[in-house]
C-alpha cells in the first residue's frame, strides 16, 4: 500500500509541476531539457520504489501511474470544468493581426518565438494572422486573414 501512496503522490506532484513549467517549454525541447527529464525520471523512481527492487514492486508502481493516468483522462472526458485544471485552455496570442501582450507574457512568450513559428507555418508577418492559439499540447496554431 505504501507503493500505492507514493506512486499517486509522485503523479499528482508531476502533474502539477508539468502544469506550472508551462506547454511551450514542454513542446521545444532542447537536449538538455532531455537530459534533466531523465535525471527527474530517475529521481522518481528512487523516491516512490526506494529500497523495494522487486518486479512486484514495479508493477504495483506501473500499474498505480498507468491506472491514474487513466483516471485523469476519463475525468477531464467526463466532467468538463475539470478540462482546463487538468489539460489547460488555449489561449489567443494574436487577434486580427495584434500580438495579445498579457497573453504573450503569461505563457513566457516573445514575439520573436511567436514570428519564428509564423515562418514555419509560411506567414510572412503577423499582421497576416487573423487567429494564433497556442494549444493545449503547447503548438501554436495560425489562422491567417482572409485576402
Amino acid at each position: 500500500m505504501d507503493l500505492v501512496l507514493r506512486a499517486l503522490a509522485v503523479y499528482v506532484l508531476i502533474l502539477v509541476f508539468t502544469r506550472i513549467v508551462g506547454r511551450r517549454e514542454l513542446s521545444t525541447m532542447q537536449p538538455f531539457d532531455l537530459i534533466l527529464l531523465v535525471v527527474i525520471g530517475d529521481l522518481v523512481q528512487q523516491g516512490v520504489t526506494q529500497n523495494d527492487m522487486s518486479v512486484t514492486g514495479v508493477v504495483i508502481v506501473i500499474a498505480t501511474i498507468g491506472i491514474a493516468q487513466v483516471g485523469t483522462s476519463y475525468l477531464s472526458f467526463r466532467f468538463r470544468r475539470l478540462r482546463p485544471l487538468l489539460e489547460g485552455d488555449p489561449i489567443v496570442l494574436v487577434e486580427n493581426g495584434n500580438v495579445i501582450e498579457r497573453n504573450m507574457r503569461r505563457e513566457r512568450l516573445s514575439i520573436d518565438d511567436l514570428a519564428e513559428q509564423a515562418r514555419k507555418s509560411e506567414i510572412e508577418s503577423l499582421e497576416q494572422v487573423k487567429w494564433a492559439v497556442l494549444e493545449t499540447n503547447g503548438e501554436i496554431s495560425f489562422i491567417k486573414q482572409q485576402q
